[in-house]
């Protein structure tokens, strides 16, 4: 039996999505966050030594990070479905993006959240105007260009194409899906944004995305 060991809040997310789309049956096995620290649980370690969601296992098969798990699921039970054929033009930027999305944008984000927590560390009070000053010129200087900068690239990018691999919906548009989410909950995605907004507002609309989120369970995305 196909399980998915779902942690709250995380990219395992988008793994129910990809199958509730191909119709696979599988089993959630749940795991929380730690309230304070926001850490997953160390009984994920028992699945995978890194202890990092997403995991699935299928058989005797174990399968972590989300590129490697979306490759394998369209493999074995795509039937040809949510990715293109190996010689077709599309297969180069569906390649691109299932890649693009953890090795480009997310390290981005993920800095920018951790960022704005240092403001929230117990420090003396003497040091926290040094912290602030700090976030401020990391995020001026760096973080906020180059995520904008991104923005405006994946913007550009579905000027050419209604979804990211071409006119036919992917699993590409399924691995993209967590950062630019998250990007629109920590950066923010306005009217300079129109096309990235629309491919929110239809993936959302899709109703294995809404199965999705029923099993899965509330799904908010952390602040930065």
């Amino acid at each position: 039996m196909l399980t998915v060991h779902h942690l709250n809040n995380s990219r395992s997310q988008r793994v129910l999505w990809l199958l509730e789309e191909l119709g696979v049956p599988y089993e959630i096995k749940r795991y929380q966050r730690d309230p304070k620290t926001l850490f997953a649980p160390s009984a994920l370690k028992k699945v995978h030594p890194l202890g990092k969601s997403p995991v699935i296992t299928d058989d005797d098969l174990t399968i972590a990070e989300s590129g490697a798990i979306i490759e394998y699921l369209v493999e074995r039970y795509g039937k040809g479905r949510l990715a293109p054929p190996a010689a077709a033009p599309a297969r180069r930027p569906y390649t691109y993006w299932l890649h693009y999305a953890e090795g480009s944008l997310m390290p981005l984000l993920v800095m920018k959240l951790i960022f704005a927590r240092l403001k929230t560390v117990p420090v003396p009070f003497f040091v926290k105007p040094v912290i602030k000053a700090v976030v401020r010129n990391v995020n001026r200087g760096y973080l906020d260009p180059q995520v904008q900068q991104h923005l405006a690239f994946l913007e550009g990018e579905l000027t050419k194409s209604a979804w990211f691999a071409g006119e036919e919906f992917s699993a590409a548009d399924i691995q993209m899906s967590f950062p630019v989410e998250a990007a629109a909950t920590r950066a923010g995605l306005g009217i300079d944004h129109p096309r990235l907004n629309a491919w929110l507002e239809r993936i959302k609309a899709r109703p294995a995305y809404q199965r999705a989120l029923e099993k899965g369970g509330p799904f908010e995305l952390l602040a930065g």
